[in-house]
């Protein structure tokens, strides 16, 4: 656990830096850019789809059992922009996992771990295979878990499946260059309680307003600074076993 709250502050400061400005910006406006022109042009596809979801579960007899029509409209426009935010969220993470991590690890790596080996064990192919994974498990776990809504349960599941989507989508990005396979595999397996809680804990940044633009980037930093020190503690634990 102390590695996971040094890597959040570590991820705090590198915010700071000015040289990281434009890479927390861009993939956030591609993704809204993108999602604002599919919501425009299948808008009422989606309010469609929506409404036959709803009428699959207890939610949408809870809607037909409310008189008021304006609060009936409103509740599912919400759930529209709740969606359209939803996609932005998690396109903005998976561009900033294939597109942007390299250009953060290179300044992670470059400025706290100089010395560390490369060992690239990752490479481009299953860092998409990873997000494409990622991805889509995150969706599913939010499909299955609709009708919990119904019963108040369900405002556990965003954290629950940022959690997931962080870790699984972070974790390999943050090792690829530096780590090899067995590296990478045995980090990830030593560390799976500490990797969702890293996850939970930057996952709760993509829920508060403001905050939230910041949080693919602050995501990524995280992961790479935890990924890194603990490649760093290995390597020196298995040279002081070979010697």
């Amino acid at each position: 656990m102390t590695l996971v709250l040094k890597a959040i502050m570590n991820a705090l400061r590198d915010l700071l830096r000015f040289r990281i400005a434009w890479i927390i910006i861009w993939p956030i406006l591609v993704a809204t850019f993108f999602w604002f022109i599919v919501g425009y042009i299948f808008w009422d596809s989606f309010s469609e789809l929506l409404n036959r979801v709803l009428g699959e579960i207890s939610i949408g007899e809870w809607f037909q059992n409310i008189q008021s029509g304006w609060i009936v409209t409103s509740i599912q426009g919400l759930l529209q922009v709740i969606l359209f935010v939803l996609l932005v969220i998690i396109t903005t993470l998976v561009i900033t996992t294939i597109f942007v991590m390299p250009a953060l690890i290179k300044l992670v790596a470059h400025r706290y771990y100089p010395d560390l080996k490369r060992e690239s064990g990752g490479n481009i192919t299953g860092s998409i295979v990873n997000a494409a994974l990622a991805t889509g498990i995150f969706i599913l776990v939010w499909v299955v878990t609709l009708p919990l809504w119904a019963v108040g349960v369900g405002i556990i599941v965003p954290f629950i499946a940022a959690a997931f989507m962080n870790q699984q989508l972070f974790r390999y990005d943050a090792l690829s260059e530096h780590a090899n396979k067995q590296e990478i595999k045995a980090i990830c397996d030593m560390n799976r309680v500490s990797l969702w809680s890293l996850g939970l804990l930057t996952g709760f940044v993509q829920f508060i307003p403001l905050l939230n633009l910041f949080a693919p980037t602050f995501t990524a930093l995280a992961f790479i600074h935890f990924g890194l020190a603990h490649l760093k503690l290995l390597r020196t634990e298995n040279r002081i076993d070979n010697h």
